[in-house]
């Protein structure tokens, strides 16, 4: 297991970082490998990825989300990781957004990219492009969804 931390600074209020990232849909607007989200009821998501030529299907559940502060989630099947965004406000038009992952490899390739570094890389690359997709709109976001979602056990 490996754990990743990257972090950027948006311009953009925490709010709008925040909804942006909600549409979950939208990731593959912005993240390298990510073919296909579909967001399957408020706390499910199917994603299809693909990395070195190898396709994958998956589903994760949001375990935690809470407006402008954080989205929190783990797979249910497929490759095992979890992780957590986290906005911080760092005045009223720009946003720190912090990616905290632990992943798992699955296959010889995710192994090989893991212990390269690729996959901290990828990270960081999805979080450059996210800053780049939400600031050419001008500050808008594509949607928004303001839920609560309690961590389990809560």
């Amino acid at each position: 297991m490996s754990t990743i931390t990257e972090i950027v600074d948006v311009e953009v209020p925490v709010s709008t970082a925040y909804n942006q990232w909600t549409q979950f849909e939208e990731f593959p607007r912005f993240m390298e490998g990510v073919e296909e989200i579909r967001q399957v009821d408020a706390t499910h998501t199917h994603w299809v990825t693909r990395f070195g030529g190898v396709t994958r299907e998956f589903d994760a559940t949001i375990t935690e989300q809470h407006p402008d502060e954080r989205v929190a989630w783990t797979s249910d099947s497929g490759p095992d990781h979890a992780g957590v965004i986290t906005f911080h406000r760092l005045d009223d038009s720009h946003t720190r957004v912090t990616a905290q992952m632990d992943i798992d490899p699955e296959g010889f390739a995710e192994n090989v990219a893991d212990k390269l570094g690729v996959l901290g890389r990828r990270v960081k690359g999805d979080l450059k492009r996210f800053k780049e997709f939400i600031e050419q709109r001008g500050g808008r976001e594509t949607g928004a969804w303001r839920g609560d979602v309690d961590r389990p056990g809560r």
